[in-house]
């Protein structure tokens, strides 16, 4: 059992204001149900292997798709980043993440086509896009087909972009909008200019070393096996794994 992860009661104290109301029967002990769901999505494992001192797994994994659905995973991870981030200084980056086949099967039902999941040199990947504050921590995310240019998709997050000093990106997301955009909401951009440019864009080469925050990020999302291969047909359902993994690597 000691093996096992726990959350602790200070933990869940912060993480108890953004639990869905329970109506009727009252809900399974949540430290336990939720330890569990994080035991499942950091190792990778399926529901049916979940640790017997969790519960029943039927009971997590209802839980887990319930709130999933709902958004709550989402909502704590916004809410807890809105309490504390630092965004002084603010990156943007993005990765792939490698879908599974039982995520990317071809065969498109109820749906299917949403799942955001398109065929790279590497294969049949998700591209997930953040903005990190100052010092690394996730605020935003953002997920497309794996094919899709970071610059193209830079344009969903520009709206929600936290008032800031300065951003940090590197040449993917050197566009002439992209930088008027930021120039209009105040950001000072720190990003080198494309290879293919007629004039050199200058930039500031010391503050751009700092970027390698939100790579060290990414770094520590994929070591939750269930975000490094991509299990799950459902957008919401993965990007929940997403937010928990952040939640608690991050925030808690």
């Amino acid at each position: 059992m000691s093996n096992l992860y726990w959350l602790n009661e200070d933990q869940m104290a912060r993480l108890r204001p953004y639990f869905p109301t329970s109506h009727g029967v009252p809900r399974v002990v949540d430290r336990r149900v939720l330890s569990g769901i994080i035991f499942i999505n950091r190792n990778g494992l399926r529901w049916c292997d979940a640790p017997r001192e969790y519960g029943p797994h039927k009971t997590l994994y209802n839980r887990w798709k319930r709130w999933s659905n709902m958004g709550v995973f989402a909502r704590i991870m916004t809410g807890l980043a809105a309490e504390a981030a630092d965004n002084k200084t603010i990156s943007i980056d993005a990765t792939y993440l490698k879908a599974h086949r039982t995520a990317s099967s071809l065969r498109f039902k109820k749906g299917g086509r949403g799942r955001l999941i398109g065929r790279t040199k590497g294969g049949m990947n998700t591209k997930l896009h953040a903005v990190t504050d100052t010092i690394g921590r996730p605020i935003r995310f953002f997920m497309t087909a794996g094919q899709v240019s970071d610059y193209t998709r830079a344009r969903a997050l520009v709206n929600g972009l936290p008032p800031a000093d300065w951003l940090l990106g590197d040449r993917g997301y050197d566009a002439d909008w992209f930088r008027e955009a930021l120039v209009g909401k105040g950001i000072t951009r720190c990003i080198p200019g494309r290879k293919s440019r007629d004039k050199t864009v200058k930039y500031d080469k010391r503050r751009y070393k700092r970027r390698n925050r939100i790579e060290v990020m990414f770094g520590r999302l994929k070591d939750w096996r269930r975000i490094a291969t991509r299990y799950d047909r459902s957008l919401k359902v993965f990007l929940s794994a997403i937010a928990l993994a952040s939640t608690v690597l991050f925030w808690l």
